[in-house]
């Protein structure tokens, strides 16, 4: 029996892939985090599906409910947040499950930044403004930051960054940033992205604090900093340029 670890998406139930929701269709077994992975995923469950809250779950329990469906001779639907490359607790069970031999797959998620940018209305990459997206993150209690990652170096790149996991330390983040973008930088928060609650703040890094504190919002948002974020005067892209021969196009590789 296989384990299908899956990209729930950022929230809404039809974000999710077509192969994820038919793994999920075909799984007896579900485990889903319950705080942040939507109930209306659970809708595409097969009728009469064991469906298991991992929320307030350890690893060991995890791994434990996994193992007893393997031996039934069930598939398991796993449900994560978002994509499960980033921030997912993936790899730590993958570790598990190569020790005791238990198959596998993994089906990538629509990931929050990407929800996050179709909210804004705006491409995270412009032509000579911001051509990097920086994901990353501050410290916490479930894991620290390498001492060669911080804010300040990435920021010194002037690329686009996506802050996750850090609306309660967003006075920080500000702090940390104002030296490298200036205040007049354009920055958003994005809370619950695609989620019928969803709630966006637009602004500066000289008022996005203040704002994100007045909505009381702390936690499931996204801070994203960068000029791309307002920038109206940058140049095409060369992509369509009449002048951009290329092979689609009747011209050379380029």
């Amino acid at each position: 029996m296989t384990v299908h670890f899956i990209g729930a998406g950022p929230g809404a139930a039809d974000l999710i892939t077509v192969r994820g929701r038919d793994r999920i269709a075909q799984s007896p077994v579900c485990l889903y985090a319950g705080s942040l992975v939507p109930r209306a995923l659970l809708d595409y469950c097969p009728a009469g599906a064991e469906i298991i809250d991992t929320a307030p779950m350890t690893l060991d329990e995890i791994i434990a409910h996994i193992e007893r469906a393997t031996r039934d001779g069930k598939d398991i639907a796993r449900l994560h947040s978002g994509d499960l490359s980033i921030w997912s607790a993936l790899g730590e069970q993958l570790r598990r499950l190569d020790r005791l031999a238990i198959p596998y797959t993994i089906t990538p998620g629509v990931p929050a930044f990407a929800a996050a940018s179709a909210a804004l209305a705006r491409e995270l990459t412009l032509p000579e403004v911001a051509q990097s997206v920086v994901l990353t993150r501050t410290s916490g209690r479930a894991s620290s930051m390498p001492d060669t990652e911080t804010l300040e170096a990435f920021a010194a790149t002037r690329a686009t960054l996506a802050i996750h996991l850090s609306i309660h330390a967003i006075d920080d983040v500000v702090a940390r940033l104002l030296p490298l973008y200036g205040a007049d930088c354009a920055a958003a928060v994005v809370c619950r992205a695609s989620w019928p609650e969803e709630q966006i703040i637009r602004g500066t890094l000289g008022t996005i604090a203040g704002d994100a504190a007045a909505l009381g919002l702390e936690r499931t948002a996204l801070i994203l900093v960068g000029a791309a974020l307002a920038h109206e005067d940058f140049r095409d892209s060369a992509l369509y340029s009449v002048d951009y021969r290329r092979r689609f196009r009747g011209g050379q590789d380029a």
